[in-house]
């Protein structure tokens, strides 16, 4: 927390401070609060989301008002989203309790329903003894234990951050964002200069939380997009079960999966990856997958010749694309697979009395050669066993070195407890608990997607 100058002259005694010292105090005091602002918006401007960014808002305007907790809800008026309530120093319950309070009867909640007259910050230096609050703001304010607040609108534009009200309200309301209130234990109120600092910080921290709102409702457009291009239900093939597992980076990538039915009771098994993030790897994700489905109603049989087709389709429509991929023929009854893989990782094959990788062949993945061509493999699963498909961001975003990954989704698999063995879908929820980082903290989130497709035979 960073302290806010409190910079005063010290009198002198029976002789009147000089015009110079007192110039060089407030220039002082200006110099400080100056230096404070920049390590604010520093700080700021180093999250890069939108939880992060409004956690740290929270915390430094509390250190700039001198309050030791707060609550900030995020509701922009576009009705968009995405809305968020979060607090400092107040638990849920705690939150819940404030949100009792009818929305019209308190300071954020009047400027986020748009309400005339509600832009402006406002202090409310005694609570518990002003009688013009409503009520359930003294109830609420006395069984937490705060005993006055500051509310400081947050909104885009100079005219928001004012609070222009009558001509200007339509300005007002069109950048709104949501509103941060900050509380004191004791009666209180922010000095001139404290409510100058957090306004002129607000307006920063505004803009920045603009950015980040329209990054992560791209993100989440891009996410919904990608669910839409993947299978909305996996085939239901006698002698098989399957259930899939994906996981979106906040970039969006092209990481995929497929189950499709083929004749004689036979089913086809892909999962790939394309290169880089954003549409153009969704378009490309959605172009590989549609191809892939043609050729395996075409040759679905024959994998190689399946994936050389893709390798076609690859270099007409994304010449300068790269992307890996592996396609299985199954054919559940006799409990047979015969796969090929063009760069992409091996399948694992997890039970009751063995875990092992599938020995694949050594291929390139897709767009890297002038023509692709590897040889299948083929191999039986025991009654009772899960294969396992998975893309290469599973392993990346554990942030180990490649064998140690490897090493680390064997031990996963092979760690599963027997009661969860029975279903493919808690198979796989227990490799990505065990393999990816507890704390969330993958240092390849931010690019990485993973996609994992269980196959269970019985």
């Amino acid at each position: 927390m960073v302290p806010v100058s409190t910079h005063t002259a010290a009198p002198t005694e029976g002789i009147p401070s000089a015009p110079g010292a007192f110039i060089q105090d407030r220039l002082a005091g200006w110099v400080s609060d100056l230096t404070t602002l920049h390590e604010l918006t520093e700080r700021l401007a180093g999250t890069s989301t939108l939880d992060s960014a409004l956690h740290e808002l929270l915390v430094a305007g509390a250190a700039l008002v001198g309050a030791a907790r707060g609550l900030l809800v995020l509701e922009p008026a576009d009705g968009r989203g995405p809305s968020r309530t979060i607090g400092l120093g107040l638990s849920h319950a705690e939150l819940g309790h404030i949100e009792t309070v009818p929305r019209s009867a308190t300071a954020y909640g009047r400027f986020l329903d748009g309400l005339p007259d509600s832009g402006a910050p406002l202090a409310s230096p005694d609570i518990l003894g002003d009688p013009g609050l409503d009520p359930g703001c003294r109830e609420v304010a006395a069984r937490l234990g705060y005993a006055a607040s500051y509310t400081q609108p947050l909104a885009t534009g100079a005219a928001e951050a004012a609070g222009a009200t009558g001509p200007d309200a339509t300005a007002r309301t069109t950048g709104r964002l949501g509103a941060a209130v900050w509380l004191y234990d004791e009666p209180a109120e922010p000095l001139e200069r404290q409510c100058h600092l957090v306004g002129v910080y607000a307006r920063y921290a505004a803009e920045h939380l603009a950015r980040l709102l329209e990054l992560e409702r791209a993100r989440a457009d891009a996410a919904a997009v990608a669910e839409e291009l993947l299978p909305s239900r996996l085939p239901r093939i006698p002698g098989v079960r399957l259930a899939a597992r994906r996981r979106a980076g906040p970039g969006a990538g092209g990481d995929w999966y497929d189950a499709l039915p083929l004749p004689d009771n036979a089913l086809g098994l892909a999962i790939g990856s394309v290169g880089g993030s954003g549409p153009a790897a969704l378009a490309a994700m959605g172009r590989l997958r549609a191809g892939l489905r043609a050729y395996a109603v075409m040759e679905g049989e024959d994998p190689v010749a399946v994936l050389s087709d893709l390798e076609l389709l690859l270099r007409m429509t994304e010449p300068s694309a790269a992307a890996t991929a592996l396609y299985a023929y199954c054919e559940p009854d006799r409990r047979t697979i015969v796969l090929a893989g063009a760069g992409h990782t091996p399948p694992l094959v997890t039970g009751e009395r063995r875990t092992e990788f599938v020995e694949t062949t050594l291929s390139a993945p897709l767009g890297m050669l002038s023509c692709w061509e590897a040889p299948s493999v083929e191999f039986t699963p025991r009654p009772g066993e899960t294969v396992l498909f998975y893309t290469d961001g599973l392993l990346r975003r554990t942030g180990d070195t490649r064998d140690r990954a490897f090493a680390r989704l064997h031990a996963a698999a092979a760690g599963v407890p027997k009661v969860l063995r029975q279903d493919p879908g808690a198979v796989a929820d227990h490799v990505l608990r065990t393999v990816l980082p507890a704390d969330g903290t993958d240092r390849s989130a931010a690019t990485e997607d993973v996609a994992v497709l269980a196959a269970r035979f019985d």
